[in-house]
C-alpha cells in the first residue's frame, strides 16, 4: 500500500530552520509530481510548494518564498522541506502529498493530490 511520512518536525525558535523529509513507500513516486501543504489551528489546509514531474521546477507560495526550499530524491523515493528563517506564523503541521498531474494551477489546489502523509508539527517560539 501506498504510503507517504513525514518526520523532522519540532520545535524552533524564530528565525531558526528546520528541514522535514517525506518518505514514500508501496510505490515509486518518481512520476508524480510532490507537493508540501500546511494546516494551521483555525485555517484551511494551505498551499507551500510544489516540484512538477513535468518540468523538474518549484513553485511556491509568496509566504514562504526565499525562505523554504524543496528538493527531492528520486533514488531515495523522498522530498525534503529546508525552511530558513522561520517566522511564528510558519507554526502549522505540515503535510506531503503526490500528484498526478504536472501543472502549478492544480499543483496549488490540495483536491489534485492522489496521496497525502499523516503531518508532522512545526512550531515556531517568537
Amino acid at each position: 500500500q501506498a504510503q507517504l511520512v513525514e518526520s523532522g518536525g519540532g520545535l524552533v525558535q524564530a528565525g531558526g530552520s528546520l528541514r522535514l523529509s517525506c518518505a514514500a513507500s508501496g510505490r515509486t513516486f518518481g512520476s508524480y509530481s510532490m507537493g508540501w501543504f500546511r494546516h494551521a489551528q483555525g485555517n484551511e489546509r494551505d498551499f507551500v510548494t510544489a516540484i512538477s514531474s513535468s518540468s523538474g521546477n518549484t513553485d511556491s507560495a509568496d509566504s514562504v518564498k526565499g525562505r523554504f526550499t524543496m528538493s527531492r530524491d528520486k533514488g531515495q523515493n523522498t522530498v525534503y522541506l529546508q525552511m530558513s528563517s522561520l517566522k511564528p506564523e510558519d507554526t502549522a503541521v505540515y503535510s506531503c502529498a503526490a500528484s498526478r498531474y504536472g501543472d502549478y494551477v492544480r499543483l496549488r489546489n490540495r483536491t489534485f493530490y492522489d496521496y497525502w502523509g499523516q503531518g508532522t508539527q512545526v512550531t515556531v517560539s517568537s
